[in-house]
C-alpha cells in the first residue's frame, strides 16, 4: 500500500510510502483519502499527522502520469477534503515538500518541518502553475509579494526562511518526521500551539504595486514565457475572489491554459531529456573507473578533487600501474598515457577535435559537458561517463560527431537573427548522421550550453514539430459533434 494509517496514542498517523520520492500518483492520492477517512472515523484519534517515509516528504507529481488523462481523485479535491478534516491535521515535513507536496501541506492545519527541509512550488519550470491551491493558499500565509517571488521563481525555500515568512509553523529538532509530527500534535492537543486552517484565513490585502512590479520584471526578463504571467494573474485573483472556492476555480482554469500551452510540452520534453543523458543504451552493469590520472592542468581538474574523495576514486597527476582512465588537458599529448589505459581528451568548445577514442567537449555555460565516442567501445564510454558523473561532472553521451561543437559553429556562422534556425537545421543533419543515442540529447545540449530558448524545447524538437498545415483540420460536421 502506498499510504497506510496507524494510531499512536491519541494521534492517528497517515504515512505515505511511495519510493523513491513519494510522488503524488493516483494510488497515493486515493490512499490519502482512504487513510483520512479512517483517521476521522477513529474515535480514539484526537488529532491526525500526515508524513512520508524514506528520504523526503512528497517531492511533487508522478512524472509517469505526465501527458496522460488525469485519474480521480484529482489533487485539488484531495486537498479540499484534507482541509475540511474535523480534527487537527498536522503535516510533518522532511527532505523536500515541492509542488503538489507543498500544496498538500498547505491544506493541513499546521506544518512542522525538520531543520534541513526545503519547500517550494517549482511548476513554473515545467511551464505550469500550482494547480491544487498553491496560488490561493500560499498568499494567505505569506502575502502577495512573497508569493509572487516564490512561485514565479520556482526556487526552493529553506526551512528557516519558510518559518520566517509563515509557510510553516515550527521547525523541529526531532530526528524523524514521526517524532516531530507526534510532538506537534500533542502540543496542539495540550493547547500549547494553535492550528490555522489556511483556506479559512482572510485573503491577503491587494498589492497592485507588487503585481505591477512583477509584470514589469517578467516583461523585461521572461517576456516570451506563458506560465509566469498566469501565476501573477492567479495571485491577483486570490486578493479579489469572493471566496477560496472561487479563487480555486479560476486557478484551475489558468492551470489548464498552461497545460494546453506548447511551452509546457517543450519544457517537459527537456525535463525528461535531462533524466539520464549519461546512459549509453544497451550497456548494463558498467562501473565507474576507480583510478584516474589527470594529465596537464585545467580548471575542471580542480573541481574533481572533493567529489573524488567522497566517491572513493583515486586521482593522480601521472599514470601508474593502477591507472584505468586518463583525462588529458587540452594540448597534452596522448602518448603520456599507457596504451592499455582509456583516454578522454578535453576539448574546448571552439577547438578542433583531438585524436582520442573519447573526448569531452567542454561547455562554456550550463551544467552539461558532452562525452563523444569516436572509436572506443560502448562499455568504455559508459564507464567513463559514470566516472565523470561520480565526480560531479554531468555529461551527455554522443557518438561519431560532437553535437555541441556542430551546433555551436552553426550558430556562430549565422547572423544573430538566424542562429536559432541554423541550430535547428544542424540538428536535423546530426540526427541523420546518428550522432545521438537520443534525439532529445541535442535539445538538452542546445538549451543548457548554447542558450537556445528553453520554452521551445530545443532545436531538434522545434525542427520536427508538425507544421500547422499538416495538422488535420475539422470539417464543420466534425466540429459540430466534438
Amino acid at each position: 500500500m502506498s499510504v497506510h494509517y496507524q494510531r499512536h496514542g491519541e494521534v492517528g498517523v497517515i504515512s505515505i510510502a511511495n519510493p523513491p520520492v513519494n510522488a503524488l500518483g493516483q494510488a497515493v492520492r486515493s490512499g490519502l483519502l482512504s487513510a483520512l477517512e479512517e483517521g476521522i472515523a477513529d474515535q480514539q484519534a484526537k488529532a491526525l499527522v500526515v508524513m512520508a517515509e524514506g528520504r523526503t516528504f512528497i517531492a511533487g507529481a508522478d512524472i509517469r502520469e505526465f501527458g496522460k488523462p488525469p485519474q480521480a481523485p484529482l489533487l485539488p479535491d484531495v486537498i479540499t477534503q484534507m482541509e475540511a478534516c474535523p480534527k487537527p491535521l498536522i503535516a510533518s515535513l522532511h527532505g523536500t515538500a515541492l509542488g503538489g507536496g507543498l500544496e498538500v501541506a498547505l491544506g493541513c492545519h499546521y506544518r512542522v518541518a525538520l531543520k534541513d527541509t526545503r519547500v517550494g512550488l517549482p511548476e513554473v519550470k515545467l511551464g505550469l502553475l500550482p494547480g491544487a491551491g498553491g496560488t490561493q493558499r500560499l498568499p494567505r500565509l505569506v502575502g502577495v509579494e512573497n508569493a509572487l517571488e516564490i512561485i514565479t521563481s520556482g526556487r526552493f525555500v529553506e526551512a528557516a526562511e519558510a518559518l520566517e515568512v509563515g509557510i510553516i509553523d515550527a521547525i523541529s529538532d526531532a530526528q524523524t518526521p514521526l517524532e516531530a509530527g507526534l510532538a506537534a500534535a500533542q502540543a496542539i492537543l495540550a493547547g500549547e500551539q494553535q492550528p490555522r486552517i489556511t483556506g479559512q484565513l482572510p485573503a491577503p490585502e491587494a498589492n497592485p504595486q507588487a503585481i505591477a512590479a512583477m509584470r514589469t520584471q517578467l516583461e523585461s526578463h521572461a517576456s516570451a514565457l506563458f506560465s509566469p504571467f498566469r501565476i501573477v494573474e492567479a495571485i491577483d485573483i486570490c486578493t479579489k475572489a469572493a471566496s477560496l472556492e472561487e479563487g480555486l476555480r479560476q486557478e484551475r482554469e489558468l492551470f489548464l491554459a498552461c497545460m494546453d500551452s506548447p511551452q509546457r510540452a517543450g519544457l517537459i520534453h527537456l525535463f525528461f531529456a535531462a533524466r539520464s543523458p549519461h546512459v549509453v543504451p544497451g550497456v548494463d552493469n558498467a562501473e565507474p573507473f576507480a583510478h584516474i590520472a589527470l594529465i596537464g592542468e585545467h580548471p575542471l581538474f580542480k573541481t574533481l578533487q572533493s567529489p573524488a574523495q567522497r566517491a572513493n576514486i583515486t586521482l593522480t597527476d601521472t599514470p601508474n600501474d593502477s591507472t584505468e582512465l586518463c583525462l588529458l588537458a587540452p594540448g597534452e599529448d596522448a602518448s603520456a598515457c599507457p596504451s592499455h589505459v582509456i583516454t578522454v581528451a578535453l576539448q574546448p568548445l571552439s577547438a578542433s577535435v583531438p585524436a582520442s577514442p573519447l573526448h569531452l567537449v567542454l561547455a562554456e555555460r550550463g551544467p552539461f559537458h558532452e562525452l563523444v565516442n569516436h572509436h572506443a567501445s560502448a562499455s568504455d564510454q559508459q564507464r567513463a561517463a559514470l566516472t565523470l558523473k561520480a565526480l560531479r561532472a554531468n555529461v551527455v553521451v554522443t557518438q561519431c560527431h560532437s553535437v555541441l561543437s556542430t551546433l555551436y559553429h552553426a550558430a556562430e556562422q549565422a547572423s544573430a537573427n538566424d542562429a536559432q534556425s541554423a541550430m535547428e537545421q544542424a540538428s536535423l543533419t546530426l540526427g541523420q548522421q546518428g550522432a545521438c543515442y537520443r534525439e532529445s540529447d541535442m535539445d538538452l545540449l542546445a538549451v543548457e550550453a548554447l542558450g537556445y530558448p528553453r520554452h521551445l524545447g530545443g532545436p531538434h524538437r522545434q525542427a520536427t514539430l508538425p507544421s500547422p498545415s499538416s495538422i488535420h483540420k475539422k470539417t464543420p460536421s466534425e466540429d459540430a459533434h466534438s
